[in-house]
């Protein structure tokens, strides 16, 4: 079977804010049960920082867009120069 192939931007293969929150947060449930071994602790806390960040970084990118929406009075498009 051929599976048809399609573009994707970096918004179809970036996750989106809520998965993000929802994969911490079952991280931070594990660590907290106390049940993994420590090197599974270390490479969940690795994980968990880096969604953290990422986290960090689209709430960010939402607050930029509601100032330029209140300043403006209407909402722009808003060039992330980060990526």
């Amino acid at each position: 079977m051929i599976v048809p192939t399609s573009k994707k931007t970096q918004s179809d293969t970036a996750p989106n804010f809520e998965a993000t929150i929802a994969e911490l947060e079952a991280i931070v449930s594990q660590m907290e049960s106390g049940n993994l071994p420590l090197e599974q602790s270390i490479k969940a806390y690795k994980r968990g920082a880096e969604l953290l960040q990422m986290c960090q970084q689209s709430l960010t990118n939402a607050e930029q867009q509601i100032h330029i929406l209140t300043d403006a009075n209407k909402l722009a498009l808003f060039s992330d120069n980060n990526t």
